[in-house]
C-alpha cells in the first residue's frame, strides 16, 4: 500500500495536470458564464452547460497520467499493478474534490438566488432535486469516468500503437451505432427514456461508475504488457 500511495505521490509531483488546470478551466468556465448571462435580457432562470467543461479535459487527464509518468515509474521499479492502483487513487482523490466543490458552488447559488441572476450552473434541476448526497455521487461519477476513458485510450495506445487504437475506436463507434439501430427496430428508444427517468441521479451515477470501473478493468489487460 505504501508503494500505492508513492504512485499518488509521483502523479501529484505535477500538480497541473490533477489540479491547477481542472480548477482553471472550471473557474473560466464559470466567468464566462456569469458574463454571458449578464448579457441575457431574461429574467427567469438561466441554465448553463458550461460545467460540464472541466469533464472533458479529464479525459486528458487520463492520457497524461500514463503518457507523462508511466516511463518513469518502470524506471523506479514500480510494479504495472502499483500503477494502475495509485493512478487511479490519484483520479478517485481528485475526482472528489471536484464534486465537493461542485455541491459547494451548489449550495451558495441556491442561497443567493442564482448568483442575484437566477442562474444556476452547478445545481442544475434534476440533479440536485435528488439531494446534494446523489448530486455528489454523480459530480464525482462523471470525471471518473472520463478519466478511465482517456487512461484506457492510453493504455490500448502504448500496447497497440495509433493503428490498434484506431481500429478499437472505429469498432466502438459501429457497436454503438448498431446498438442505436437495433433499439429503434424495435421501437425501444421510449422505453429506453423511461428507463433512465426511472434511475434518477443516484441510478444514474451508479450506472456509471459501473461503466468507469469496467473501463479500467479492460485498461489493466494492455498495461500489463505496454512498453514505457
Amino acid at each position: 500500500m505504501n508503494r500505492t500511495w508513492n504512485v499518488v505521490r509521483l502523479q501529484l509531483i505535477n500538480k497541473q495536470t490533477y489540479v491547477w488546470v481542472p480548477l482553471i478551466v472550471l473557474a473560466g468556465s464559470f466567468v464566462l458564464t456569469l458574463l454571458i448571462w449578464s448579457m441575457v435580457p431574461f429574467g427567469g432562470q438561466k441554465y448553463s452547460g458550461g460545467a460540464q467543461a472541466v469533464y472533458w479535459y479529464f479525459g486528458v487527464v487520463g492520457v497524461q497520467a500514463l503518457t507523462l509518468t508511466f516511463p518513469f515509474s518502470q524506471a523506479m521499479s514500480v510494479t504495472r499493478r502499483e500503477y494502475f492502483f495509485g493512478t487511479t487513487l490519484t483520479a478517485i482523490l481528485t475526482s472528489a474534490l471536484l464534486a465537493s466543490i461542485y455541491v459547494g458552488g451548489a449550495f451558495v447559488e441556491r442561497a443567493t438566488g442564482g448568483w442575484g441572476m437566477e442562474g444556476y450552473f452547478f445545481s442544475i434541476g434534476w440533479i440536485w432535486d435528488a439531494g446534494p448526497a446523489a448530486a455528489w455521487l454523480l459530480y464525482f461519477a462523471v470525471p471518473m469516468l472520463f478519466f478511465m476513458i482517456g487512461f484506457g485510450s492510453a493504455t490500448f495506445y502504448k500496447r497497440f500503437g495509433s493503428v490498434g487504437l484506431t481500429v478499437l475506436l472505429v469498432g466502438i463507434g459501429l457497436s454503438l451505432v448498431g446498438v442505436g439501430w437495433l433499439i429503434g427496430r424495435a421501437d425501444g428508444w421510449p422505453a429506453v427514456g423511461a428507463w433512465i427517468a426511472t434511475q434518477g441521479t443516484a441510478g444514474i451515477a451508479a450506472w456509471t461508475l459501473v461503466v468507469a470501473v469496467v473501463v479500467g478493468a479492460l485498461s489493466f489487460a494492455p498495461l500489463r504488457r505496454a512498453t514505457p
